[in-house]
């Protein structure tokens, strides 16, 4: 695990903890604990408060996106390889779809992601290799997504072939599980205009009950994940018809 995401797992863990006590734990000076923070804190993810670290808002996709990152990254990648050179592909909002969307920036050509997600669209604006549509609809300032009756009018002049999502939990009955009910329904939106809903997510997600009922099993074709995914959680999406794919 990357220094970054011990920091940020015990913060989260303790909430609020001293600067020095943190540079103890992971066996750093004081200074180099100072300059990590500081890197952290630009990102929006911690917050320092009179010698103390903590957790900025974990609601946030700046703290989403750095928790396991090193697993969501491999999982983007291997999802990257299901894209070929010129594909028109849709990706909903999600620290493991922004991975996603940047490894196909880098990897393909004249590829066009359509998405809802505005944080995507600024992480990915600097890259040549991809042209970005943006879906308008009522912005949620933690998420960076749009969201809507908006969203439907104008997802409703698109179709492709793939659309990826990520997820928040999941129900071994009712499917994958969404936290937020505006962003479920523009998911669902979303996948009412794609041949095909793939879901890229960490394991940590199936050991987790989501809040909203986002997708049902016969509503995914396929799912990315890791390899500490638990063997009975794969047996079941198997025999449920959806491909896994580890990483």
């Amino acid at each position: 695990m990357h220094r970054d995401e011990k920091i940020i797992s015990i913060v989260s863990e303790e909430k609020k903890i001293e600067v020095n006590e943190l540079a103890t734990r992971l066996g750093v000076s004081k200074v180099t604990m100072r300059k990590d923070l500081d890197k952290l804190e630009t990102r929006g993810i911690i917050n320092r408060q009179h010698g103390y670290a903590l957790i900025n808002n974990e609601d946030d996709i700046n703290y989403r996106l750095a928790v396991n990152y090193e697993l969501k990254l491999n999982i983007a990648k291997k999802a990257a390889e299901s894209v070929k050179d010129g594909d028109t592909v849709m990706i909903e909002s999600g620290s493991s779809c922004t991975l996603l969307a940047e490894e196909l920036a880098k990897q393909k050509k004249n590829i066009t992601i359509i998405t809802n997600s505005t944080f995507i669209a600024s992480y990915i604006r600097k890259l040549e290799n991809v042209h970005i549509i943006l879906l308008g609809g009522e912005y949620q300032k933690d998420s960076q997504v749009n969201v809507g009756p908006l969203l439907k009018k104008v997802i409703e002049n698109f179709y492709v072939d793939k659309l990826f999502v990520g997820i928040d939990g999941f129900d071994e009955n009712r499917g994958f599980m969404g936290s937020d009910l505006a962003r479920c329904d523009a998911a669902q939106i979303m996948a009412e205009s794609a041949r095909k809903t793939i879901v890229l997510t960490d394991s940590s997600k199936f050991l987790r009950r989501g809040m909203v009922a986002e997708f049902s099993f016969e509503e995914i074709f396929q799912v990315y994940t890791d390899k500490e995914i638990e063997s009975e959680k794969i047996i079941l999406l198997q025999q449920k018809g959806i491909e896994v794919v580890l990483t």
